[in-house]
Parts: C-alpha cells; sequence; structure tokens
C-alpha cells in the first residue's frame, strides 16, 4: 500500500498543473475573444461612385486607402474604444482658447457656441470656417471636441462650436426647452452669424453622433442653407432613430447598457435644469406635466425619455412621428455638397443593419462617400503603437484632410473656370 501511494503522489502535480494550464488557456481565449486580437487590420472599407471627385480624393487623402492600425492590445475591441471615448475623451488634450457667443432664439432661448481662430494659414490661402456640431449633450469643453479644434486651427481653419442648449453646466436655459435629437434651430442660428460676421469665409460642416444627424438635416431642410458649403463631414450617427429604437434595445454588443449609462446621463442632464422645465412657467409645453417628471425619474431608456419629455418641446404626438420627422434620413438625398459619412463596422451603439443607409446612399450619388473602417468604436478611432494611444485620431486626421482636399478640388474647378472665362473672352 505504501509503495502504492508513493508511486501515484507524484501524479498529483501533474494533474492540478494541467488544471492550471486550462485555465490560463481559457482566460487566454476570452480575452483574445473580448478583445477581437485575431481581427485583422485594413484600409477601411469605401463605397462611393467612380467620378472624378473620387479619383480626386483617393489621391489626395492617403488616410481613406492607408491600413488603419488601432492600438495593438486593445484597439481592436469597439467597447474599449468607445469606453475610452466617453471616460477620457482624448489623451493630453489641448486647450484651445475661444471666444463664447450669446444668441437670442425667437422662443427666448439662449444659443451659445464657441469661436476659435485659425492659427496659421490655410493651405489654399483662404478664409474656411468649420462650422462643428458635437455628439448628444456635449460641447466644447469636451475633449475629443478640444483636440480636434485644436488641429483643426493649426491646419488653418477658423472652427465655431456649438454648445448643446441645456450641456453646458456653468449656463441656465432661458425658455424651457432643451437640444433635442434633430433640431436645427441653433445651429442654424450659428451659421447664420458666422456667414454675416465673415462674408468671405466659406465653411466646412462637422458632425459627431447625434451631431451628425442635426447637421444632415440642416443642409437638407433648404438649399439656401447649402449655399458658401464646401463640404460635410458626419462622423458616428445612426441616420434613423425609427430603425435604431429598436437594435438600441437590444443586448447583444450591450446596446442595452449603453442605452441605460446614456439614459442617465439624460436625466442628470435634464433634472438640473427642472426648476425652468418643470416649474411654473406660462412658456412651457401644455403636454409637460408633474407626471412626466415622475416618468423621467424611473426612465431607464433614452426612448422613455424622448417620449416624455423631448418630443414634447416640440409639440410631437408620438414618439414615432418625433424620430421619423427629427431623423436625416429624409433629408440626405437633397444634400448636394461633398458629403463624406464615416462609421466604424465595431461601433457597439450603430447597429450593423443602420450601415444599409448610407452604404444605399453612397452608390447613387456621386458626392456621397462611405468610409467604415473595421475599428473605432463609437467615436474612438484611436491610433498608436500597442498599450497607449496618440493625443490625434484617426478620425480627427481624417476630418482634416478630407476637408483639405475638397478644399483644393473647389479651387481648382475655379482656376479653370476662371481660364475658361479668360480665352472665352480673348475669342
Amino acid at each position: 500500500l505504501k509503495m502504492s501511494a508513493m508511486l501515484e503522489t507524484p501524479e498529483l502535480p501533474a494533474v492540478f498543473d494541467g488544471v492550471k494550464l486550462a485555465a490560463v488557456a481559457a482566460v487566454l481565449y476570452v480575452i483574445v475573444r473580448c478583445l477581437n486580437l485575431k481581427s485583422p487590420t485594413a484600409p477601411p472599407e469605401l463605397i462611393y461612385q467612380d467620378s472624378a471627385l473620387a479619383r480626386f480624393l483617393l489621391k489626395s487623402c492617403p488616410l481613406l486607402t492607408k491600413e488603419y492600425v488601432p492600438p495593438l492590445i486593445w484597439g481592436k475591441s469597439g467597447h474599449i474604444q468607445t469606453a475610452l471615448y466617453g471616460k477620457m475623451g482624448r489623451v493630453r488634450s489641448p486647450h484651445p482658447y475661444g471666444l463664447r457667443k450669446y444668441l437670442t432664439m425667437p422662443d427666448g432661448a439662449t444659443a451659445t457656441f464657441d469661436l476659435f481662430e485659425p492659427q496659421s494659414e490655410h493651405c489654399i490661402g483662404e478664409d474656411v470656417t468649420m462650422v462643428i456640431c458635437p455628439g448628444i449633450a456635449n460641447h466644447s469643453e469636451k475633449q475629443y471636441i478640444r483636440t480636434f479644434v485644436d488641429y483643426a486651427q493649426k491646419n488653418g481653419y477658423r472652427c465655431a462650436v456649438l454648445n448643446h442648449l441645456g450641456a453646458l453646466p456653468n449656463i441656465e436655459l432661458t425658455s424651457p426647452r432643451m437640444f433635442t435629437y434633430g433640431c436645427t434651430w441653433e445651429f442654424s442660428a450659428m451659421v447664420n452669424y458666422i456667414k454675416k460676421t465673415y462674408p468671405q469665409t466659406q465653411l466646412v460642416v462637422v458632425g459627431f453622433s447625434l451631431g451628425g444627424n442635426i447637421v444632415c438635416k440642416y443642409l437638407g431642410e433648404s438649399q439656401a442653407n447649402q449655399e458658401r458649403v464646401l463640404c460635410c463631414v458626419s462622423v458616428c450617427q445612426g441616420y434613423s432613430a425609427l430603425r435604431a429604437q429598436e437594435t438600441f434595445m437590444q443586448w447583444d454588443q450591450c446596446r442595452r447598457f449603453y442605452n441605460f449609462l446614456m439614459a442617465d446621463n439624460m436625466k442628470k442632464i435634464i433634472l438640473s435644469h427642472r426648476q425652468v422645465l418643470f416649474g411654473d412657467n406660462m412658456k412651457k409645453p401644455q403636454s409637460l406635466s408633474d407626471a412626466d417628471l415622475s416618468k423621467l425619474y424611473t426612465a431607464t431608456s433614452l426612448m422613455q425619455i424622448d417620449d416624455n419629455v423631448m418630443r414634447k418641446f416640440h409639440g410631437y404626438n408620438s414618439l414615432k412621428e418625433y424620430y421619423e420627422e427629427e431623423s436625416c434620413l429624409h433629408y440626405l438625398h437633397r444634400i448636394y455638397v461633398p458629403l463624406l459619412l464615416v462609421n466604424a463596422a465595431d461601433d457597439p451603439l450603430v447597429h450593423e443593419s443602420l450601415l444599409s443607409i448610407p452604404r444605399a446612399l453612397s452608390e447613387k450619388r456621386e458626392n456621397v462617400m462611405h468610409v467604415l473602417p473595421l475599428h473605432g468604436g463609437h467615436l474612438g478611432f484611436f491610433e498608436g503603437s500597442v498599450l497607449f494611444p496618440e493625443p490625434l485620431t484617426w478620425m480627427d486626421k481624417l476630418v482634416v484632410q478630407y476637408a483639405n482636399a475638397i478644399c483644393q478640388w473647389e479651387k481648382t474647378k475655379s482656376h479653370c473656370s476662371d481660364t475658361e472665362q479668360a480665352v472665352s473672352g480673348q475669342e
């Protein structure tokens, strides 16, 4: 028996080693799957019509055809990219200096935007202003906006950044209304101010996430809104709130969890203005009541908040009507200036079914290009070698590179037109 026990004892460590090895293998497998480490890096997928403009862009914008390489360890996870953008914003974010402007709206609301002057001469030597609309509940003081503005300034652009109504914690509401999913009033007021104050400037329109919906809807609402506009860039928007609402309640890719977090943030912002929005105010919407305030406290999704509060600012009878009318989906085909639509294939907030909208548009319209990198998450697009991301993101560089190319394209067209007129005059 003793001899038998002695013979069996050495096998026990081997068994434990096997269990440890299996546990380590399981952990590594989970890490590889969660971090998506097996996913390849590649240039973004491009959907566009073959045209002179598209060929010029492909030649002038190397980032469109160059491989996008996110940080090796975590950059291929759309969740981590999104979480880092949401929590950290950007790395070593600069502090560009701007002047805050106040505009009184017809309903008594006070719109604000920040104006940043260029820090160098533009590549075409002309006056160009970027009019920028940030994402949901965002403003000019957000780190991703500051980083982008600083980079655009250094490339010769004046920047005007809209502060969504009610988003800045130190600015009180002056009417019982906040920003909504597709209201273009404040953005329009900012653009009109820029056009009037700088009569020689040309505009590059930029929208991030919800801001992308607003700028595209603004341009499509009226042909006059596209005057003096060189191009438009929309990054990480979902194109149709009506189609998105069902996907935003699903648990795959943790969208329901993101929905809860965003709703919680919206509740805090609305409640910080509850005296103006829900107090005894003759101007407040007739349908906004104390019952809606009670429902707001228990809301766990953006859709519940939109249904109980946001749609009532503009008198919509139902959530369906609100989402239908406020989405840019029905306005995209009315945009005639060059339009760049950027999404990430691993964006956990934007369901892949929604990407059929920009794809279909890009396949029909020569002025539209859809850019779809494999990685980037929601407004992440961090670049870096192994672990630490660089201060500038792929998104920052792409927007400025595209804008530069469009400016050069328009100047070339203008020069050719002047030459033709001169030749025609001599004849």
